[in-house]
């Protein structure tokens, strides 16, 4: 199938004119200054689900702190997933660490440069397997995630369903085709600055495209019908209520997450599904639940927020107790002064404006 489809496609030219525009327009971004495989594989993670400008300076940032695989292998998680704080998807960043702190153990500290290998590493999925062989040793290896997948599915006019996992195998064959066997790296990098900046998912460029000429969507004007994508399950949205409990000491309680599951290892504001125990139960929850009393207090605020498959909608309460100390690992009483030093996931880093003032 994939020789049918690139009959009579001119792979050569389509390189050079591919390869050409890259080399004037090529975006600067921090890592592309060097071919370090350890700051390509660590950008590579950041950008997953996130934008570029966003990661750019996560990036230098996490980089100045943990310059080399070495400096992140010893470094505390709680610290590492303070830096990832507010970049979201923190499962990334422990993966990234246990596969960083493996190639310290099982590679001598170098990234390891073939397919099997780097793809045994925690959080290494084909795509990155693919981008870090490419970007940094130069291997003809495909990269494909969803923006390569709208490129060449307009360039090649491939109908398939790219929500299937066996429709990105096929891309991963096209591109492998493709690709250039002389500058895979250039290659890769071309297609992603292509697919953000020119053939983007609404509106492209394609007046500007370097590569107009060998797109068959664009010749039969149905480049903005791909590519096909199923849509996905709607998300389930859950009530919470969250409590900024403050003691006679001006300490808040804060809560660390499960190692496992959503936002694992994170630290939060005491909170519970609304449906579980209802808003007239909610001191005897905390007490039951903790073993703490609480004296209820004003409704703060409201936040709402969305992850890919679950929406949270947070109603913040202000509560104060009379205790300081309670017998749970789970929780602990921190200075207001001091709260930020833990990691906390965006929606309640949004909270923390509430205990500027006294919540009592």
């Amino acid at each position: 199938m994939t020789d049918q489809l690139l009959n009579n496609f001119n792979s050569l030219q389509f390189q050079n004119d591919l390869l050409r525009w890259y080399t004037e327009t090529k975006r600067d971004l921090p890592w592309r200054k060097e071919r370090d495989p350890y700051k390509i594989w660590v950008s590579e993670i950041m950008l997953q689900q996130t934008k570029v400008d966003t990661v750019i300076p996560y990036f230098n940032h996490f980089i100045d702190k943990y310059p080399n695989l070495y400096e992140l292998a010893a470094a505390d998680q709680q610290d590492v997933l303070k830096s990832w704080e507010g970049l979201g998807y923190y499962s990334r960043a422990r993966n990234l660490q246990n596969a960083v702190r493996e190639v310290v153990e099982e590679y001598g500290g170098e990234v390891p440069s073939t397919p099997k290998e780097l793809g045994s590493l925690k959080g290494i999925g084909p795509y990155t397997q693919g981008a870090i062989l490419s970007i940094a040793f130069n291997q003809p290896e495909p990269a494909v995630d969803g923006n390569v997948m709208r490129v060449f599915s307009r360039i090649l006019k491939i109908e398939e369903d790219i929500a299937r996992q066996r429709t990105k195998k096929l891309f991963e064959g096209y591109v492998r085709e493709l690709i250039s066997k002389e500058d895979p790296s250039s290659f890769n990098q071309a297609i992603m600055d292509l697919g953000a900046t020119i053939c983007t998912p609404k509106s492209p460029a394609c007046m500007f495209c370097p590569v107009q000429e060998y797109c068959r969507a664009f010749a039969e004007g149905i480049q903005e019908e791909l590519p096909i994508k199923k849509k996905a399950k709607k998300q389930k949205t859950i009530a919470y209520v969250v409590l900024l409990i403050e003691n006679e000491n001006g300490e808040f309680i804060i809560e660390k997450r499960s190692e496992n599951g959503l936002l694992a290892s994170l630290w939060q504001f005491p909170m519970v599904p609304i449906e579980e125990i209802g808003m007239g139960h909610l001191e005897n929850w905390v007490y039951s639940e903790y073993g703490l009393r609480i004296n209820l207090n004003q409704q703060l605020g409201k936040l709402k927020h969305v992850f890919s498959h679950l929406i949270w909608k947070l109603e913040i309460f202000g509560a104060s107790t009379d205790q300081t100390a309670i017998d749970d690992d789970r929780i602990i009483f921190v200075d207001r002064s001091d709260i930020t030093n833990y990691p906390f996931p965006v929606s309640h880093q949004k909270m923390l404006k509430y205990i500027t003032n006294s919540t009592k």
